[in-house]
């Protein structure tokens, strides 16, 4: 009670300090790096790190981009590579001009070196840099690589593809904060009965999420997704603060005398109640930073700041405001238009065995379609097809079977013959198209005399020797990650510490690492979850109901791509279930709360559901719809299918978690209500 008058008392002075904080915070938000490269998440013990930090400490190799050359004579090729090298952290340009020259025509090579490098009108170039994939020196080098070159050119490479992501989800962004905070405010509006009220719970949420984004600078950088998401999150998700604070307020100010003291009374039991909502969401998001993949802990620590920020502004700075602009809320008073849902509510608590029949009816097949449901791992799949890079890598693809190239890094002094003799075993595996290297060069028709030393630096170091392979599977695939295997297990008969790099291997190590953080992930969100619900419920078989409540809503949710033949981006599935979990179990300890309480009070079972459901109906329809309204639109506009699949995902998850508290939450709280009394303290009774 003492917080409350205090914030009532200093509102302006909580007003002012608020404004000014959102200088820095917004300064904050501009100076941090955002990340576009998903896999620099990947642990770094990890043998292919590994190799990649060898590419860029031995070979000076921390990323490369092949350009695809189209109708352009040798001696253009060669203007071009000189224009290339005078670019700030561009290390090598190598093409076939620089192995044979300008005057040797190209029905003149070999057969082997003609199908390598050649497709009718075009040809490639490999330009090596080095600083890494995604550092802004290799980003600023592609992109002035561009500038120079016109449409005879096409980029391909991880780093092309990072910056029209970049550029894509930065041309978005804003667009996605503005659709959220129009379908809540429609919401909002339908729901709240005021016309100006909306406006300030989103004026305070909006403060909340700039806090949060400028707090990021302290992690150093955040990945994409997490920018695009996290605004459009933080307002789904802690809304139903904002919402519980007013409806308080306007209760309070029946029964006291003054506004001071209704808002003072309305911040003691908003913070009193949303404690513990709170907590499990916090938890829920938290729990995402046991993935191995640290992308998990990047959006974990971002979001579950952004609920405490969410919790924080609720009590201080939305008071603050409702008091300051009470006469204008009060101006726009208008009738609720949302309905108070009492015949739903009467209906569920008739039909509470039919709705637990249902359940054990859908329960199999959702589960089925939830643990069935396809996934994919290749990254620029979620990007549109007309991307310049997008374009760029399935031409390689097409014109010259370039589909993945993998970097072999062997000892030095290995002996030619064995080095040639490991290549040829290395070629014979299926779907490999060559495989390269300084000792194998010879048998293909360049002759080594004739190389230029860029091209011997790219082959070989003071340590390694590097073999080029070159693979017709697709990255990520079944195909390819077999293929890894069976490079690797020869590989290691030659040389046991021998490592494969590259884009390849390094997905087949994120296919496994997100397997593994599938099921990890949300066996933490469950347990952190489950504990703190037994601490604030005082519980044993409370948590488990709610948890089972919640976990049926998401086998629903994840099943439905099953059903419909859709595949995820496998970031969508390892994290919504716990994002799901955290952010909805709100709802049925607001339920569940309410029915204990009834019931220690003597009242029927049926009588405290159907209390507990008719009080609780309204406040969790308005917070489920306000988080659908927050994810839905972005889920249809985005064009990054990684953002707008998790954003679909989420709009429907909250639909459905709060379909199902509303309906299967109370038909449990009846059928299990003995047991609930037995294994809850003080309703023993």
């Amino acid at each position: 009670m003492l917080f409350g008058n205090s914030v009532c008392k200093h509102r302006k002075i909580i007003l002012i300090i608020a404004l000014i904080l959102l200088i820095p915070a917004i300064l904050g938000m501009k100076a941090t790096r955002i990340n576009y490269d998903i896999l620099v998440y990947l642990p770094e013990n990890i043998e292919t790190v590994q190799g990649e930090k060898i590419l860029s400490e031995d070979f000076d190799m921390g990323g490369f981009s092949v350009v695809i050359l189209e109708n352009m004579k040798n001696k253009d090729i060669l203007k071009l590579e000189n224009k290339i090298k005078e670019i700030d952290n561009v290390e090598k340009v190598i093409s076939a001009a620089d192995l044979f020259g300008t005057e040797v025509p190209k029905d003149m090579l070999p057969d082997k070196v003609q199908d390598m490098l050649y497709d009718e009108n075009k040809t490639i170039m490999l330009v090596t840099f080095k600083e890494q994939i995604s550092s802004d020196e290799t980003i600023n080098s592609v992109q002035k690589i561009r500038e120079l070159t016109d449409e005879r050119c096409k980029i391909s490479g991880m780093t092309a593809t990072l910056i029209d992501t970049r550029n894509l989800s930065d041309s978005e962004v804003v667009i996605y904060v503005v659709i959220a905070v129009l379908l809540c405010l429609i919401i909002l509006q339908l729901a709240l009965d005021s016309y100006f009220v909306p406006i300030l719970l989103l004026l305070n949420i909006g403060i909340a999420v700039l806090y949060n984004m400028g707090t990021n600078i302290f992690l150093g950088e955040i990945s994409y997704i997490t920018k695009a998401i996290s605004a459009v999150l933080q307002l789904g998700v802690t809304m139903d603060f904002a919402i519980f604070l007013y409806h308080s307020y306007v209760q309070e100010k029946n029964n006291t005398s003054s506004n001071e003291k209704a808002m003072a009374n309305a911040i003691t039991k908003t913070f009193t109640s949303v404690l513990g909502s709170s907590l499990t969401t916090i938890a829920g998001f938290l729990a995402l930073c046991s993935m191995n993949l640290t992308l998990g802990k990047d959006i974990g620590i971002v979001m579950a700041k952004g609920v405490l920020f969410g919790v924080i502004s609720v009590v201080t700075i939305l008071p603050a405001m409702i008091l300051e602009c009470d006469k204008l809320i009060e101006k726009t008073k208008h009738k609720e238009i949302l309905p108070r849902f009492t015949h739903l509510r009467d209906f569920i608590i008739k039909h509470y065995v039919v709705i637990a029949v249902l359940f054990i009816v859908i329960l199999p097949i959702a589960f089925y379609g939830y643990r069935n449901t396809e996934v994919y791992y290749k990254l620029d799949k979620s990007l549109p097809e007309t991307l310049s890079s997008v374009q760029a890598n399935n031409s390689l693809k097409e014109d010259f079977n370039m589909a993945s190239m993998e970097m072999l890094l062997v000892n030095k002094n290995m002996p030619e013959y064995k080095a040639n003799e490991m290549i040829e075993k290395i070629e014979n595996i299926e779907g490999i198209e060559w495989a390269i290297g300084y000792s194998k060069l010879g048998s293909i028709g360049i002759p080594k005399t004739a190389l230029p030393q860029d091209l011997i630096d790219t082959l070989q170091s003071d340590k390694y020797q590097m073999i080029l392979i070159n693979s017709k599977y697709e990255i990520a695939t079944d195909e390819l990650n077999v293929q890894v295997k069976e490079l690797t297990n020869i590989i290691k008969e030659y040389d046991e510490n021998a490592i494969l790099a590259g884009e390849g291997p390094l997905m087949k190590d994120l296919v496994e690492i997100s397997d593994h953080d599938f099921n990890s992930v949300n066996t933490t969100s469950i347990a952190v979850i489950f504990i703190i619900m037994l601490c604030v419920l005082k519980s044993i078989s409370l948590p488990v109901i709610l948890i089972v409540v919640i976990e049926f809503a998401i086998f629903i949710n994840m099943g439905i791509p099953y059903y419909t033949n859709v595949t995820l981006p496998f970031v969508a599935s390892i994290v919504i279930g716990t994002i799901q979990l955290g952010a909805t179990i709100d709802y049925a300890i607001l339920i569940t709360n309410k029915y204990i309480n009834a019931r220690k009070e003597d009242e029927d079972k049926k009588d405290a559901a159907k209390e507990s459901l008719g009080t609780s109906i309204n406040s969790i329809i308005v917070s489920g719809l306000c988080f659908f309204g927050a994810t839905f639109g972005v889920g249809l506009y985005s064009k990054i299918e990684m953002i707008g699949s998790l954003c679909t995902l989420m709009s429907r998850g909250a639909i459905v978690s709060m379909l199902t508290v509303i309906c299967v939450l109370p038909a449990f709280l009846i059928i299990f209500d003995k047991l609930i009394c037995k294994t809850t303290i003080g309703m023993k009774k």
